[in-house]
């Protein structure tokens, strides 16, 4: 078995990509982490980055609603759940800039109808470099954070990771 340097999922000896994350494999067995940054990145779990707790809406919420909300928490995004719960799609600042028109009489609207569908959650114990990775390949700047049954339990930012990183480059070199 080869254990992916991104994710530590196990995958099957000669595969080329990660069954995971995707990243290639090819490198795996040669890669060394150089400094604290890179270390950390693959050693860290999420929970260090200590989640916080996501706002989150129903589906058939207004999308003004969810704006008002959006302004008075002073937060970037909020997840949307379905009634049971369960994790259907993130409502970003990004989302209000591409598809509303501040013309528009939608505002009425449920906020489902705007939404990014199907946010890819982690969980508290997947890497800090593979939350990077996932990041990076979806261009998102949140990631929920979710249990076994996909139900959201925190939220990590892009801020998140920068503080994390820049923490990581003043700590002093421990031999």
């Amino acid at each position: 078995m080869i254990h992916c340097p991104v994710c530590d999922v196990e995958n099957i000896e000669g595969d080329d990509h990660c069954r995971e994350c995707g990243v290639s494999l090819a490198d795996s067995h040669l890669y060394e982490a150089r400094n604290p940054v890179e270390r950390g990145l693959l050693k860290d779990r999420l929970s260090l980055l200590t989640p916080k707790v996501p706002i989150t809406v129903k589906d058939s919420s207004t999308i003004g609603d969810v704006l008002s909300l959006m302004v008075e928490r002073g937060i970037g995004c909020v997840f949307v759940v379905a009634d049971d719960g369960s994790l259907v799609g993130v409502f970003s600042e990004r989302d209000a800039l591409l598809r509303l028109n501040p013309a528009d009489p939608a505002y009425g609207s449920p906020i489902a109808t705007v939404m990014s569908k199907g946010p890819q959650g982690l969980s508290h114990n997947s890497k800090i470099a593979y939350a990077v990775h996932q990041m990076d390949l979806g261009s998102f700047r949140h990631v929920p954070i979710v249990d076994e049954s996909e139900n959201i339990e925190g939220v990590i930012s892009v801020r998140d990771i920068l503080r994390y990183l820049n923490a990581k480059m003043i700590e002093p070199e421990v031999a």
